[in-house]
């Protein structure tokens, strides 16, 4: 698909999965367990040792069924490498212009972390197709209206301390879709290989998203 393509995905979609994890076992099925559940955007982080492979594998397993992505990208050197691995957009913690530059180069789907609102407009004005406001546990959603008062053309998607509880008070702020990581795919639960929980749990997301988009 195309960039204007995935970007249409991922807003109709609004969640991207952010799988974190200190090992790559069992994230396949991890990804495979996601999709089944109703999250079709998914992100796999360069933290996870042999994220790459893990790329690879999960794009084998799933293919277009799911949008991947690359999480925790920090230089263009992975940026290019997480695209010849299978991932189709790319995440960074920090407002990276040359990843950035990379990614556009490339017709991907860039997702910029920053914070404060020049770090936004930064990212935004380099060529993010969304920035990933990040840490949004910081602020919360009123920090997130906050910031999309003055800059309501900016996509901003909140990452970190968004959970069942806080999901809706961040899209009344705004948000054009969520991050969700630990909240989502658990440590206890990935470490147990408890694919049931994350099931049960991606489930309640994916139905409380459609919830706050009819209601």
């Amino acid at each position: 698909m195309s960039k204007s393509e995935d970007l249409a995905h991922v807003l109709d979609s609004g969640i991207v999965a952010i799988i974190r994890a200190p090992s790559g076992e069992r994230l396949v099925d991890v990804a495979l367990t996601l999709y089944e559940a109703g999250i079709d955007v998914i992100e796999v982080t360069f933290t996870v040792p042999g994220v790459l492979d893990i790329i690879s594998q999960v794009h084998r397993e799933l293919g277009d069924r799911i949008l991947l992505g690359a999480g925790t990208v920090l230089d263009p050197e992975s940026a290019r490498a997480a695209f010849l691995a299978g991932a189709e957009f790319l995440v960074t913690p920090c407002v990276n212009t040359d990843v950035i530059r990379m990614c556009n180069r490339y017709d991907k789907l860039v997702m910029s972390g920053a914070f404060t609102p020049t770090e936004v407009l930064t990212a935004w004005e380099a060529g993010a197709d969304i920035v990933k406001v990040f840490p949004a546990d910081i602020g919360g959603p009123n920090y997130l209206k906050s910031l999309h008062g003055p800059l309501p053309h900016i996509r901003l998607l909140p990452t970190g301390g968004v959970n069942l509880d806080t999901l809706p008070d961040f899209f009344k702020a705004g948000a054009c879709a969520v991050g969700l990581g630990s909240a989502l795919v658990e440590k206890q639960a990935l470490a147990d290989g408890d694919l049931p929980r994350i099931r049960e749990l991606a489930g309640q997301y994916v139905a409380l998203v459609k919830e706050m988009r009819n209601g």
